[in-house]
């Protein structure tokens, strides 16, 4: 073989040994799961959770760490407020290599998983008991110290009942609640992309909200708390509309991709 495609041969074998040891990326490659992502923080153990996760093992000097605090909603439930330390929340790398500091929190009322946080606040409906909240990494699985998984426990001591309004006169019916306008929020599913990326939407209790998706792909609209389901075919908008008769924090996200599409802030 001449010299330089020789040089050429082992210039190409040593770059794709290189790349096979490289940084971690973001993205799982075809045929793997999240939690065979190249990122390679941590232990991956082979304890599991409730949900099927697995626990993902750090000293605890590097593990992230969380406390939850529950505060009383003036209209029923509560209102979950975490404060972190040595991590943070990345929706726009969900799926992704778990990578340390990044990934979301779930919430479990009374041992049951409710909700992904991808941000400090959250709400539990009345009727809760117990609330631990737990941290994930971004490909899913649990961030764990010494075996048990890094999270918080709060005991709710019974649900807040919602403040009543007061009696009206005798003489008068009581003056219906004025409607608030309607308003349209748009967005496209592109891969594991979302336009316009995931943020919050502010709203006011009794606005009403169509919420109009486009997505590559057949999935499931979810909007958590409110319990509403839209199917997505590809290519096809699809229009989901609802009043925001809940106060507190509602995510917006696909089942079949773990997609976060927006967050509902309703007070």
């Amino acid at each position: 073989m001449p010299v330089a495609p020789l040089v050429a041969a082992v210039t190409l074998v040593a770059l794709l040994l290189t790349g096979c040891g490289g940084r971690a990326t973001t993205h799982h490659k075809p045929g793997t799961s999240h939690q065979e992502a190249t990122g390679s923080s941590g232990t991956l153990l082979a304890a599991r959770d409730e949900g099927g996760h697995r626990l993902r093992e750090l000293p605890a000097a590097d593990a992230p760490t969380v406390r939850a605090e529950a505060l009383p909603d003036s209209e029923g439930g509560w209102n979950v407020h975490l404060t972190v330390e040595r991590f943070r929340f990345t929706p726009e790398s969900t799926g992704g290599a778990a990578l340390p500091g990044r990934g979301h929190a779930r919430l479990l009322v009374d041992g049951r998983e409710t909700a992904r946080l991808y941000g400090p606040w959250g709400y539990v409906p009345p009727g809760a008991h117990t609330l631990t909240v737990r941290l994930h990494a971004d490909d899913h699985t649990v961030w764990a110290v010494a075996g048990a998984p890094v999270q918080a426990t709060v005991s709710l001591g019974g649900s807040p009942s919602a403040s009543a309004p007061p009696s009206p006169s005798a003489s008068a019916p009581p003056s219906p609640r004025p409607t608030e306008p309607g308003r349209t929020v748009s967005l496209t599913i592109t891969g594991t992309t979302v336009q316009p990326p995931p943020s919050r939407i502010e709203l006011k209790k009794g606005e009403r909200l169509t919420l109009s998706v486009t997505s590559d792909r057949a999935d499931t609209l979810h909007v958590h708390g409110y319990d509403r389901e839209l199917p997505l075919s590809p290519g096809t908008p699809a229009t989901l509309t609802l009043t925001a008769d809940r106060t507190g924090l509602f995510e917006v996200e696909t089942h079949e991709s773990g997609l976060v599409l927006t967050q509902l802030v309703v007070r």
